[in-house]
């Protein structure tokens, strides 16, 4: 335990090439420049933190411009991982989000050079104010835990992205300056969250700026820039090739979840700094600050040291400074204890790395991890690719708390090779991201270690210390066991090496809908996380349910292997709402873990071990209609939601959508931002139109407002608003209480309305032709009523359905009243 803790503690203390971002991923390979720069960095010693609330709220032109150009070490901390966020990339949301877009911030991170840090706040989706906000999030835990990563990073100035004044933005948004206003303050004072005090010192900034532009000032307000403080942040840098525009870019671009794509630009770029609290500053954002080494006691000798490494680097021969750089190493090391000190010792000792084109690299030959208890093949790879001495004199593989000397000379570019073979313990924990170990609340994450929280993501889950002899001095790397294979096409493949159980069970549907007292096949696919496996599987159901059979034998031979096995679930005759899932027991011992992989291009692959359990309800249901054609937008589960309630769904593609093709359909649904994502839409919406014309029944769910590839959304004109209701229990009002949609074929009542989740619904229409109707009515606190979450028109002889209602979060989350109102509205023209 006391070992996970120093790891813990060390990855706040992480410099550029060591970051946590690159354990689960191919190993930065430093060419000359990036050497240069890193030289230049370490005669550096200054900080910003930038604060704002999401992942893709982060000013990543001024990250980049503070990391590269001035060297300062530089920090982003997001209140949030961004849960409640939309996803164009794919059907995750909630936490399976959050996972996604902690790992966006990471490579966003690994290009424009700053380090991620996070609270244990959840995005629970947007809010209107910051009052709003702190009713769901613990505003002390996240003041505690912003406190926290300032005690632990040390910034000399503070940047919020936001004002801390509310001013009609996002609630988080506000909130996120308000937690920095008082986080500022109270990481100087010791009576201040003191249990802390174990680990870290009271820290107090320089400064407090807010990072403010034109964007933040309504359309009749000045925005007055000559009281703020200017910085060009648009400068080129030419060891890199780019200017901080174009890195900026490049960073943005890695936050495709939410389609921010960016172009880079070029040339001079403004940001505008609003002062908030602490010292005021002229002329620059470290005015009064000391960035060198002259503010650390006694550090002239290494200060000298490293200004003579830099001043003889050659890149055409960067072992060259490996001499000078060991000496400053020697002199780092007798200097006292200081936080500068261990920043820089890691710092100094990844640049000798670099400078001796040292690869170490520690992988495993399995493509998940093997289950605690089992053997573990590892294999390390060293080279040196220099001239200078090396020695490979011990490794540590402190997972398994064994080490073993080598006592093995590193030849210059010839390639050492160490297998061997170590048992996982028996006690070891499964992977999982540690902020989603334990239940949390609707507002936080729980996380009981302390010195877990602020990470962006667990430290490796096996970690090898590999301790070499540079010239007869002692260096020491902590190296994350990774996983890595050769793809046909791709190439070289890294993955995170993950601990996980020796079996998994999945349910192959997140949600089960039972319309009536019938029986549903439920199926549980048992894979093998390990040879040689056999046991039973069965479904823990709720009170007054049962399956045929009640459990079944299963038998698998080698590690990947699977086999399908399908109950006959009877539901209760009540309506209820519960929970079934699935277990596996072998020799005794139960295990009900499920095997969750996302991938993506532009991420590291994620492995999560989720409880296999799925939500089961019993619900009162009429449908009329079986066939529905489905256009999928930017990605959502409302498919197999239909497929539950028994409808056959067919998923359509943008390029057939004549009305010839749609006419066999008894209604055709337009997934989430379609008219965002698919570009032929603008060409093709005549086409969906005249199918409406000739009879048939169209749903087009919610579009946002801007970057829409046609205006022409419906057969009448509607404009859409940002206007949305947040709160997930708003009242709803009928308007038109006989109208078919809330009648037929299920009779709608505002207990339809309970058991909503994140929302109701969000970018409505602002305008809407009075040949649309609108059905229901409803609005946040102190806001005026929305009545076009909803609006239902007849176009010739068929129905065209407009809906910001969020069924797409509603329907997998198996909210009967959604499923009820959802086929009303499918039924349409039935």
């Amino acid at each position: 335990m006391r070992l996970k803790h120093k790891l813990a503690a060390a990855v706040l203390l992480t410099g550029w090439a060591s970051s946590p971002a690159l354990q689960a991923q191919a190993p930065k390979k430093p060419n000359a420049a990036d050497i240069r720069l890193a030289l230049e960095k370490l005669n550096v010693v200054g900080s910003v933190l930038y604060l704002a609330a999401h992942p893709d709220d982060e000013n990543t032109r001024l990250i980049a411009y503070l990391a590269n150009e001035r060297k300062l070490r530089t920090g982003y901390l997001s209140l949030t991982r961004g849960d409640g966020g939309q996803n164009l990339i794919g059907p995750e949301i909630r936490e399976e989000l959050g996972v996604i877009r902690t790992q966006e911030l990471l490579q966003a991170r690994r290009l424009d050079g700053g380090e991620q840090f996070f609270t244990r706040a959840n995005d629970f989706g947007f809010s209107k104010d910051p009052a709003e906000t702190f009713t769901i999030w613990n505003r002390e835990q996240v003041l505690a835990d912003a406190v926290w990563v300032i005690r632990k990073f040390q910034p000399d100035v503070i940047i919020t992205r936001f004002s801390p004044q509310p001013s009609g933005t996002h609630g988080h948004h506000t909130a996120s300056a308000m937690i920095a206003l008082e986080a500022f303050e109270a990481a100087a004072d010791p009576k201040r969250f003191p249990e802390q005090l174990k680990t870290v010192t009271p820290w107090q900034a320089k400064r407090l700026l807010w990072n403010t532009s034109s964007f933040f000032y309504a359309q009749n307000q000045q925005f007055d820039a000559s009281d703020k403080l200017k910085l060009d942040v648009g400068t080129y840098n030419t060891l890199l090739g780019k200017s901080y525009n174009e890195i900026a870019a490049e960073s943005r671009s890695m936050h495709k979840s939410q389609g921010f794509g960016s172009s880079g630009t070029r040339g001079e770029a403004i940001e505008y700094f609003e002062f908030l609290k602490g010292a005021p500053a002229k002329a620059d954002l470290l005015e009064g600050v000391t960035t060198t080494w002259n503010r650390v006691p006694g550090s002239q000798p290494v200060a000298k040291l490293l200004q003579q490494a830099l001043g003889s680097y050659d890149p055409s021969n960067p072992s060259g400074v490996v001499p000078t750089l060991l000496k400053a190493h020697t002199v780092l090391d007798k200097m006292p204890a200081s936080p500068w000190k261990t920043v820089k010792q890691q710092e100094l000792q990844q640049v000798i790395k670099a400078c001796l084109g040292l690869y170490l690299e520690v992988s495993s030959t399995k493509e998940y991890a093997a289950a605690p208890g089992q053997m573990l093949q590892l294999q390390l790879e060293a080279v040196n690719r220099s001239a200078v001495p090396v020695s490979l004199s011990k490794i540590e593989y402190l997972f398994a708390a064994r080490d073993t000397s080598v006592q093995q000379a590193l030849e210059k570019n010839r390639p050492l090779f160490i297998k061997t073979q170590l048992p996982i313990p028996a006690s070891t924990s499964y992977s999982a991201p540690y902020w989603l170990r334990e239940q949390g609340t609707t507002g936080m994450f729980t996380v009981k270690d302390q010195l877990l929280i602020g990470l962006p993501e667990n430290p490796a889950a096996a970690q090898v210390k590999v301790q070499i002899l540079v010239q007869g001095q002692p260096l020491s790397f902590v190296l994350p066991v990774i996983y890595k294979r050769t793809d046909p096409v791709e190439g070289e493949q890294y993955r995170p090496f993950e601990i996980a159980p020796p079996v998994f069970v999945n349910l192959t549907e997140k949600v089960y809908m039972f319309a009536d007292t019938q029986p549903k096949p439920v199926t549980v696919r048992v894979r093998a996380g390990q040879d040689q496996l056999e046991g039973q599987v069965q479904l823990q159901l709720p009170k007054g349910w049962r399956s045929e059979p009640a459990s079944t034998s299963f038998k698998l031979t080698q590690k990947g292997e699977d086999q399908l096995f399908t109950f006959l679930v009877y539901p209760s005759e009540a309506q209820t709402e519960s929970t079934l899932s699935a277990t596996a027991t072998m020799a005794g011992k139960t295990y009900n873990q499920s095997l969750k992989t996302i991938s993506y291009a532009h991420l590291p692959t994620q492995t999560l071990f989720p409880p296999a359990e799925a939500k089961a309800v019993k619900l009162d249901l009429k449908r009329k209609g079986q066939r529905i054609g489905y256009l999928m937008g930017a990605g959502d589960e409302v498919p197999s939601s239909l497929l539950q309630i028994g409808y056959q769904v067919e998923q359509l593609q943008v390029g057939n959508l004549s009305p010839a093709a749609l006419k066999k359909y008894d209604a055709v649904v337009v997934g989430v931002r379609a008219y965002n994502t698919l570009e032929r839409l603008r060409f093709q919406q005549p086409q969906l139109l005249e199918y409406v014309r000739d009879g048939g029944t169209l749903v087009v769910q919610y579009n946002v407002n801007n970057g829409l590839v046609t205006q022409a959304l419906g057969p009448f004109p509607l404009k859409l608003s940002s206007d949305r209701v947040t709160v997930e229990d708003a009242e709803v009002r009928f308007l038109k209480p006989d109208h078919p949609v809330l009648n037929s074929p299920n009779k709608i009542t505002p207990q339809d309305f309970k058991g909503w989740v994140q929302e109701r619904g969000l970018y409505f229409p602002g305008q809407w032709a009075p040949e649309y109707e609108t059905i229901i009515s409803t609005n946040d606190p102190g806001e005026p009523a929305r009545e076009s979450s909803l609006l239902v028109a007849k176009y010739g002889k068929g129905h065209f359905v407009y809906t910001g209602l969020s069924f797409f979060r509603e329907l997998p989350a198996g909210v009967p009243g959604a499923y009820r109102l959802f086929v009303n509205l499918l039924s349409l023209g039935q």
